[in-house]
């Protein structure tokens, strides 16, 4: 109920009226069934404007501290992500991993259209970086369909590190489904994952027009923190003292 709420009394109008959203390609989206959309990821924003702008229900998978914080805020952020379609999981490494990808997948068996950002982070400065193959496991799994979204212009509505949306007109293109049927069977082949996930990130690149990088995005942030950590600080610029006379 409150998902179906916020997309057409709480957050909707605003985001329509912010954003201006257009989309082409809607009825690469199949009606029913368990399917994933695989898109870029631009800005946090892209999780609110892509259920917008799709009639069916879309299921994304979001960081468990969106759920956990403590306090009111955290209460209210937890009941805010539900509604919105947001499904905690944790994404500290390890078990944690595998415990996602089984919640991703049974997701996919009960019909849900489920949203993938296969770059696993946003981008840091706009461009397209490689995917993970955890979307290509999930495919092969759960034996289902993918279809890539290209997220355009989200990055000026909501750029990294801004606190306030600002306006700018967003589009949205979905492409044709991608057909995995021949690699039915094969799940755990990493070269076979990898191919795959190849594949799905090509067709986000011809989708959004971004320029390719073939790095994970989160080694990409990672090694711009690490940089700017060791960075010397720059000491205080000398303050002239008025001269006594």
């Amino acid at each position: 109920m409150l998902y179906w709420w916020s997309k057409f009394v709480l957050l909707g109008p605003l985001l329509r009226l912010f954003c201006r959203p257009t989309i082409e390609g809607l009825a690469n989206v199949p009606e029913r069934g368990g399917a994933i959309l695989a898109s870029n990821h631009l800005a946090v924003v892209d999780s609110f404007l892509l259920p917008l702008m799709v009639p069916r229900r879309i299921t994304f998978m979001a960081k468990r501290e969106y759920f956990t914080q403590p306090g009111l805020l955290g209460r209210f952020k937890k009941i805010f992500f539900t509604g919105v379609g947001q499904v905690p999981v944790d994404r500290s490494g390890g078990n944690a991993a595998q415990e996602a990808m089984a919640t991703a997948i049974r997701l996919l068996r009960e019909d849900k259209l489920l949203g993938i950002y296969p770059e696993g982070t946003r981008s840091p400065d706009g461009r397209l970086y490689k995917g993970k193959t955890g979307v290509a496991r999930m495919t092969l799994e759960a034996d289902v369909t993918v279809v890539p979204v290209a997220m355009i212009g989200t990055d000026r509505v909501n750029p990294i590190g801004s606190r306030m949306w600002r306006p700018y007109k967003v589009h949205i293109k979905i492409g044709e489904p991608l057909d995995f049927t021949r690699y039915q069977g094969m799940a755990g082949d990493r070269f076979i994952e990898r191919s795959m996930t190849d594949e799905i990130m090509y067709a986000l690149m011809e989708l959004s027009g971004q320029t390719y990088v073939d790095m994970y995005a989160a080694s990409v942030k990672e090694r711009a923190a690490k940089a700017a950590a060791a960075k010397p600080a720059q000491p205080p610029a000398d303050i002239p003292h008025a001269k006594v006379s």
